[in-house]
């Protein structure tokens, strides 16, 4: 089958599967079965094997286990390799119908989880970093619909994070196709809470602007929900008293599906998918725009209300939606 590569590779994408075979079909009769089996597995690089039957029709008058050890007794005089049938090299796998026999050489895992889009919709906070990709990709595995803001630093920062964000989003798009990527530019909203807000504070206060406008959005895109890569404990705004603070200035929920993750798994799972070498790349994010050598780790609701009290907060956001594009 010549496009059977290509379809494998899209088939490894596609969440709810959790495995699947590209299968050959015989008559339901051991020597056709053995022959066509022998030819295939003539020239395949492996240093041991196992055959496993299944037999659905239980007229046919040979036992699964018998099947397999008759198939396989043919393979080994036919390559003169070794029978493992803990860790083979090759796994054989026969089913056996009422009408034809159905076989395969190769048993490709997919990604499992939950199908596409059976989860509802969410809208992910993505940073350009390497948390908030695999975030996305945790809330995809679980059938949600994923769309993507991202906020930059323009005026006052060039294209590098957003030309990073476009990217990480194009490559999260080969396990879920046609989710968007949503822009906002936060640079002038960061120079006013500079400009009226405790020095601080300014850390906490961002992400809090950014999860109001983020909630605009999600309402307009149907998204029940935010979805952050926030790490406990990771940097100053993911303290727990500050995550706390953060999610009361938004009456949506916020999902944090790497909470209790450390770096290296994090780290890991970002290989997996593909992410990890964009995410590395340098840009300028906008969350290190105007930051302060020491932002508090332990800020209460009721503070950062009292830091937000000269802040048109209503009137900003109305802004920040109004500028919002699609990358």
């Amino acid at each position: 089958m010549e496009a059977w590569p290509e379809v494998r590779e899209r088939l490894r994408r596609v969440f709810g599967i959790a495995n699947f075979l590209l299968c050959e079909r015989v008559q339901p009769a051991i020597p056709p079965l053995a022959s066509r089996i022998a030819e295939l597995v003539a020239d395949l690089p492996f240093e041991s094997f196992a055959v496993r039957t299944k037999r659905c029709d239980k007229t046919f008058p040979i036992a699964s286990p018998e099947v397999s050890a008759q198939i396989g007794s043919v393979v080994q005089a036919r390559t003169g390799k070794a029978v493992n049938l803990t860790r083979p090299d090759l796994e054989i796998h026969i089913e056996i119908l009422p009408k034809e026999t159905l076989f395969s050489l190769e048993k490709v895992a997919g990604p499992g989880g939950m199908p596409n889009a059976t989860g509802g919709t969410v809208l992910t906070l993505l940073s350009g970093g390497i948390d908030s990709p695999v975030a996305a990709f945790r809330l995809l595995g679980r059938g949600c619909r994923v769309e993507y803001v991202h906020f930059h630093g323009a005026p006052y920062q060039g294209r590098a994070s957003l030309d990073k964000a476009t990217e990480l989003v194009h490559t999260l798009k080969g396990w879920q196709p046609g989710s968007r990527l949503h822009t906002v530019p936060f640079g002038t909203i960061q120079k006013e809470i500079v400009a009226r807000a405790p020095k601080r504070a300014r850390v906490v206060l961002y992400r809090r602007m950014m999860v109001r406008i983020a909630e605009q959005l999600a309402e307009k895109l149907g998204a029940a929900a935010l979805v952050t890569g926030d790490s406990l404990g990771q940097v100053a705004s993911q303290t727990l008293p500050n995550l706390v603070t953060i999610d009361h200035a938004c009456g949506l929920p916020i999902l944090r599906p790497l909470i209790a993750m450390n770096k290296e798994e994090i780290v890991t799972q970002a290989r997996h998918i593909g992410t990890y070498e964009t995410s590395i790349l340098a840009d300028e994010d906008c969350c290190q725009l105007f930051v302060p050598k020491h932002p508090s780790t332990g800020m209460t609701p009721g503070a950062a209300d009292a830091a937000e009290a000269d802040i048109d907060i209503a009137t900003l956001v109305a802004r920040a939606c109004g500028s919002i594009e699609i990358a």
